[in-house]
């Protein structure tokens, strides 16, 4: 086995795949202690793991979901590769354009992804098969793998800050929520700068309804978060439940987020960046799939209920789009099965955390 100084890990983009990676990223430090480790990220999703403990450095790979995408975009990528002297780069993009960029970067030691021919420019090719149902952080986990270290017990991994805990309690008391009782719910999501798939969110009105249900059984409140362009979806949703939710929309760092859902009785989200990084602060989090498949997809980590009705969805994953005449009323799980395998899962937690 390779004993590398400094390593490269690439995966610029997105959000939820980032913290997907945060298992791998655990096997490499786990394998190498002393490695200096950079991760080779993009401006979209860095913040998520800007402070992560585990990490050296960041490498800024700029706004696009793929910088080597544009020729400037890519002798810019390279230089930074090259400008890093990096004796191994963990790859894990399924792209030729970035299998060339690691490929022309001189770093000695190149693993990576290798679908369908496309990871040419590493010497240690990790196959991929597109038509497998293989969840993508144990696909990422094969290439810490195929360098021999130990993958086991490995899981998406965000450790919070509770330094900024009086300043997020502070937010909420502020709106009126109790920061001690609260459950948070997300209905946006699916739209990143690499892929736009609005039909993975869950209808307004189901939120809505799930949102209010689940506040009078279980006696708390009610707290939405989204990002800055989620205000509109935010607003649908809280016009239809009976009391009105404290609103984050934009107004919450990923730091600050992480650290709210993992104190509160419940994070609640669609397949999207946020989901996956509440899960990985180790919040209670009930993720709600429907033309994704949460085989591929589910947050990894060791708490998470997955609340998805089995539908027929496209065999190579979300890059093949979203199923033709998708419907949530016929094809998604409905409001009060959703509801009931919340409670149920409640009920157990946390001896269902691990």
């Amino acid at each position: 086995m390779i004993q590398p100084k400094r390593v490269v890990l690439i995966l610029p983009c997105c959000i939820g795949d980032v913290v997907m990676a945060t298992a791998t990223l655990q096997a490499l430090r786990r394998g190498w202690p002393e490695a200096h480790i950079t991760w080779a990220v993009g401006g979209w999703s860095k913040q998520a793991v800007d402070h992560h403990p585990l990490l050296d450095a960041i490498l800024d790979t700029g706004p696009a979901a793929l910088p080597v995408k544009s020729p400037h975009g890519f002798v810019r990528f390279v230089s930074q590769l090259r400008g890093g002297h990096f004796d191994l780069a963990v790859s894990l993009v399924r792209s030729p354009l970035m299998s060339l960029a690691v490929r022309l970067s001189g770093i000695p030691q190149r693993a990576g992804l290798d679908s369908a021919g496309r990871g040419f420019g590493y010497n240690l090719r990790v196959p991929v098969n597109p038509h497998e149902i293989r969840h993508e952080a144990e696909i990422y986990l094969s290439v810490a793998g195929a360098l021999g270290l130990d993958t086991s017990g490995c899981y998406a991994n965000l450790p919070t800050d509770d330094h900024h805990w009086p300043t997020v309690a502070d937010k909420l008391r502020t709106c009126g929520v109790d920061p001690t009782n609260y459950i948070v719910i997300n209905p946006a999501g699916g739209s990143n700068p690499g892929m736009v798939m609005d039909a993975k969110r869950w209808p307004p009105e189901h939120f809505a309804d799930l949102a209010t249900q689940l506040a009078a059984k279980l006696k708390t409140q009610i707290v939405m978060i989204g990002g800055p362009d989620d205000a509109v979806i935010a607003q649908a949703t809280a016009m239809q439940m009976r009391q009105p939710p404290a609103i984050f929309t934009g107004t919450l760092s990923f730091a600050e987020i992480a650290l709210l859902a993992s104190r509160a009785r419940l994070y609640i989200g669609n397949d999207t960046g946020l989901t996956h990084l509440a899960a990985a602060a180790g919040a209670p989090t009930a993720a709600i799939f429907g033309p994704s498949d949460p085989r591929r997809y589910a947050p990894f980590a060791p708490h998470v209920l997955t609340l998805w009705k089995p539908a027929s969805v496209a065999r190579t994953g979300v890059a093949g789009g979203t199923p033709e005449h998708w419907d949530w009323s016929e094809h998604g799980i409905g409001v009060d099965e959703a509801e009931q395998q919340i409670l149920d899962y409640l009920a157990d937690y946390p001896a269902n955390k691990s």
